[in-house]
């Protein structure tokens, strides 16, 4: 978190609050979000059907089947990712990575992939490094006293943490930012 404060001290300035041109300029800061979004999907699972038979890795899928993609899964698999339980927000900074969402890589799937990929990809891209941005530019976190971050995680439809998260926001800016 101390890496992300201070890249955005240094794109935004203590006496500024963060805006939208910022986001281009914090690119620390997208890879964590990026990387957050490969550890822990929104979605674990993506249902799908095929439009016709087809044969997948062998085995013939007739037309009308459910198909279940497990992201969760894909987006841990050593096979794609170095260190894949590791959080490691450098491996999406790095030159010539193909961990792109929209084009046919398979192996990073936060916002699902095809004809129902997810219609709120360009106000997510936006909204989640701004808001991320603006909380950690403008509050210090801390976890009350005693307690321990757990990052279990609730396995269904959608993930959910075992324990909930509490953080202790203090504020970082000047009095005036917050009235």
């Amino acid at each position: 978190m101390q890496k992300v404060q201070d890249e955005i001290k240094e794109v935004v300035g203590m006496g500024n609050m963060v805006e939208e041109s910022h986001l281009l300029k914090l690119n620390y800061l997208n890879a964590v979000v990026k990387e957050v979004m490969r550890l822990h999907p929104v979605i674990p699972l993506i249902l799908r059907s095929p439009g016709a038979s087809v044969i997948l890795g062998g085995y013939l899928v007739p037309l009308g089947t459910k198909i279940c993609i497990n992201v969760w899964a894909i987006q841990r698999d050593p096979q794609y990712w170095d260190d894949p339980l590791m959080f490691k927000p450098d491996r999406f900074l790095n030159s010539g990575n193909d961990y792109d969402y929209k084009g046919t890589n398979f192996n990073y799937l936060p916002f699902g992939t095809g004809r129902r990929v997810c219609v709120g990809i360009p106000i997510a891209e936006k909204m989640v490094p701004y808001l991320l941005a603006s909380l950690l530019h403008s509050f210090d976190w801390k976890l009350p006293d005693a307690m321990e971050l757990d990052l279990s995680e609730t396995f269904g439809l959608e993930l959910r943490k075992t324990i909930p998260l509490l953080a202790i926001p203090t504020p970082r800016l000047s009095g005036t930012f917050y009235a």
